[in-house]
This record gives C-alpha cells, structure tokens and sequence, in this order.
C-alpha cells in the first residue's frame, strides 16, 4: 500500500474542512500520515486520526514557529525520506504551493498545483487556462508533491476517535535558522465568515460596488458565505486584499460563487471558474462574466443584493 502525507500547517482540536479533505483523499490512495506543521495536542492527534490519518510527523522540539516556510520544508523533506511515501498532498494556499515548491526542489521531484482530483496511479486532475480546460498530469520523478483546491473532494463522515492516539515519530530537521524573521503579528478582528479559500458559497464585489460592500457582506451572512472582491475593488482600498480573488489573490472553488459589479476578466475568471454555480449580477448586458456564468442578473446590484437577501432571510424563517 501507497505512504500518503498530508501536510497540516496547524493541527487544532477539530481538523477544518480542508484538512478533513486532503486527509480522505489520501485515505483513498493509501495509508495517511499527517506530517504536523505546529503544536499538537491529544484533541488534535484524535481529530486527525479520526479523519484518517494513522501515523504522525513531527519536528523534535517543535518548529521555529517565527521562521516562516523554512522550517516546514525541512521538516516535509525529513518526513518524506523517513516515510519512503510516494505523495505528498499540501492545501492549494500561497503557502502549501510554496513549501510544495521549495520541498521539491531539495527531493528532486515533481510538483502540480490546483488539484481537483488524483486517482489511484497518482494521475492528478486539474483545471488550467483559466479553468477553460481540464487535463490529467502525473509528476515523472521522485514523490509527488500534490496541492489539492479546496471543495474538491467529498468529505466521509469521521470515525469515532478511538481509545489509543496513532504513534508520533520526531524527526530531526537540524539547523533551519532562517534568513528571515517574523518579529510581529496583528490578527484581523473576526467577523464570523468562512474561510474564502474553503467557503461553500461565495458573494464577490467588484467596481460596480462604488465603494460600498455593504450590500454585498449583507447577503453573504444571509447565505453564510465568505465575501470575496476582484483586484479593482481592493487596490481601491474598499476591501482588505486578503478578500481578492483571482490570478494573483485567492483561487476559489466553492460550491456557489456570486459575483456582483464584477465584470470578469480574464485575471477574475482565472480564480473563480471552477465553481460548481456562478450567478452574475452586472449592469452591462455585454459584460464578459456573463460568458461562463449558470446564471445571469442584467440590473443594479444596489437593487438586487437587498432583495436576495431578505428573500433568503425569508424563507430560512
């Protein structure tokens, strides 16, 4: 049986749904391990086995939770050579591609990013050209390093946790100090929305906003969804740009994806065109995200936000 790791970047008491996904998905291929990338407590350990991981990596003395992505790569390369796994799956963020990346490069083996599926022979499914096209890929040397898009795999139910916790192996990853320091962090004030990049549903703003995301956070707490913005809206300084979406913010792949004011070029489509529904509210009839959208609104989005969203309010009671 095929060795799968699962890097998780920070274990916590109830794996996300991320997590839970990369880790059925690895239970599909072979035996998981979950290589740990922060601090691990029983309740973690017993969350994760109960998504599927049956063995565990970890740093000896912990990692050098200040010295960004070096310490993790060296504590996948470690696991990797420890293990002999033939994968390695890694979340589709900014970091999971750059940790997929640079362990690459020390094991001298393949990476694909943006998977949406790997069958049984490690061939990896994944959109390209914006999602215009959809192409099977297989690493030709050494494990393969596999970042999997959110939303992609359907999530079995979880195992009760049973009475003896998978053993953890530590491994000596040596000297990482890195070159660079992180000396400060300031965390956003929580609004209770999902995850952009793990989000179900999806409400997006761009220019046609004028500013005003009001009416767009509005609808997206009627259906429990992450808001989102093109790069228009957030070089305007209208929203924070850790809401982008697109080919140089976050790639999305939710379940529902509305996007208001937003007119869907081709830097947009290239973040969001997996979505399994797009509706599309613009006021330009001609505008181009209503080429790829399952749905589309000609009207003002000032106008048809308020109203989908008491129409929701409505019927949830």
């Amino acid at each position: 049986m095929m060795k799968i790791l699962v890097y998780i970047h920070a274990p916590a008491g109830t794996p996300s749904k991320g997590q839970r996904e990369l880790l059925a998905l690895a239970a599909r291929l072979g035996d998981a391990s979950a290589v740990l990338g922060g601090p691990a407590d029983d309740a973690a350990l017993a969350g994760l086995g109960a998504a599927g991981a049956t063995a565990f990596y970890a740093a000896a003395g912990g990692l050098d939770a200040d010295g960004l992505i070096a310490p993790a790569v060296s504590l996948l390369e470690a696991a990797v050579r420890a293990s002999g796994a033939s994968a390695v799956l890694l979340p589709n963020s900014v970091e999971g591609r750059e940790i997929a990346a640079r362990t690459a490069v020390r094991l001298d083996a393949g990476v694909i990013t943006d998977a949406i599926d790997v069958d049984a022979e490690l061939t990896v499914t994944k959109p390209v050209l914006a999602g215009s096209w959809t192409v099977k890929a297989q690493a030709t040397r050494g494990p393969a390093l596999i970042t999997l898009k959110a939303n992609s795999i359907e999530v079995p139910e979880a195992t009760p946790a049973g009475g003896t916790t998978a053993p953890v192996h530590e491994l000596e990853i040596g000297d990482t100090a890195p070159a660079a320091r992180i000396t400060a962090t300031a965390p956003h004030t929580a609004t209770g929305r999902p995850e952009l990049s793990e989000a179900r549903f999806v409400v997006a703003g761009g220019r046609g906003v004028d500013g005003d995301f009001g009416p767009v956070e509005d609808l997206a707490d009627a259906l429990g969804a992450a808001v989102g913005a093109s790069r228009a809206a957030t070089d305007a300084g209208w929203i924070d740009h850790s809401a982008q979406v697109g080919q140089t913010g976050t790639t999305v792949s939710p379940q529902l994806y509305i996007s208001a004011g937003i007119s869907g070029a081709i830097q947009q489509k290239a973040g969001m065109q997996t979505a399994k529904t797009i509706i599309a509210i613009n006021k330009d009839p001609d505008a181009p995200v209503f080429e790829i959208a399952d749905l589309g609104i000609v009207g003002d989005l000032a106008t048809v936000l308020p109203q989908a969203a008491a129409e929701i309010r409505q019927r949830k009671g």
